[in-house]
């Protein structure tokens, strides 16, 4: 059986969280914690589903040292730092803006640049979850930016809910996003900066990506071909 210290091992290992995991597991986040400190043991249908969740990066690992191409996304963390903190800077103080929403601007910016494009922008893995497109990278890269005081986390109500947002105490290095990036971030913000996250969490349901898996499962880039109206962002030439 996996123990308590084996799971935080992989678990931070791969940059998830508590709340990523918790959520993969149909279960709340102060259980999953219970399970993390050994206070709760894991049933064997807890344990295949931990274990299914870490074998795809340990099967990655294993195919890669043989020098097998596997094709992932490419992360570009420190444009990520950057794009995250533009969209801080235009639409972060916005009622409406907060983690959830974040997510999901964040998923359709890098969507729909490598649909209309064909290459990454941010690359960030995202899996499928009830609330939408979640990028697993987020949570270990905020904690990396509030340590470097380039942004701030608060607490706030937007209507009865509590809203965790993040507001940036940096502006982002421009130079750093090319003019086609800009573009196509300013494009996103416009379409989809004023919606709450509870009307993003459904626009994305809809979405081809996140409709073409499973719960649990990530999203691949290649579907971002095969969106449908109102999503897709590319002119196809007739068959």
């Amino acid at each position: 059986m996996l123990s308590s210290k084996k799971i935080i091992e992989l678990r931070n290992k791969y940059g998830y969280s508590q709340e990523d995991i918790a959520s993969r597991l149909s279960m709340s986040r102060p259980t999953f914690a219970k399970i993390e400190s050994g206070e709760k043991k894991i049933n064997k249908i807890e344990e295949e589903k931990i274990r299914e969740i870490f074998s795809f990066y340990e099967d990655i690992k294993d195919r890669a040292d043989n020098n097998i191409r596997i094709d992932l996304p490419k992360k570009d963390i420190k444009k990520f730092k950057e794009i995250l903190l533009y969209i801080l800077e235009k639409v972060g103080a916005k009622p409406n803006v907060g983690m959830t929403v974040i997510y999901k601007l964040l998923y359709f910016i890098d969507f729909d640049y490598y649909e209309k494009y064909e290459k990454q922008i941010m690359g960030l893995t995202y899996f499928k979850n009830n609330f939408g497109p979640t990028p697993k990278e987020f949570v270990k890269v905020v904690e990396e930016m509030k340590s470097e005081n380039e942004i701030m986390d608060v607490v706030s109500k937007y209507f009865t809910h509590e809203q965790k947002k993040f507001l940036p105490i940096k502006s982002p290095d421009l130079s750093k996003i090319s003019a086609q990036e800009l573009e196509m971030i300013d494009s996103v913000l416009a379409r989809y900066g004023d919606k709450s996250a509870s009307e993003l969490s459904s626009l994305s349901h809809l979405d081809t990506p996140w409709a073409s898996v499973n719960m649990g499962e990530d999203l691949k880039y290649e579907h971002a071909f095969y969106r449908t109206e109102p999503f897709s962002v590319r002119e196809y030439e007739a068959l």
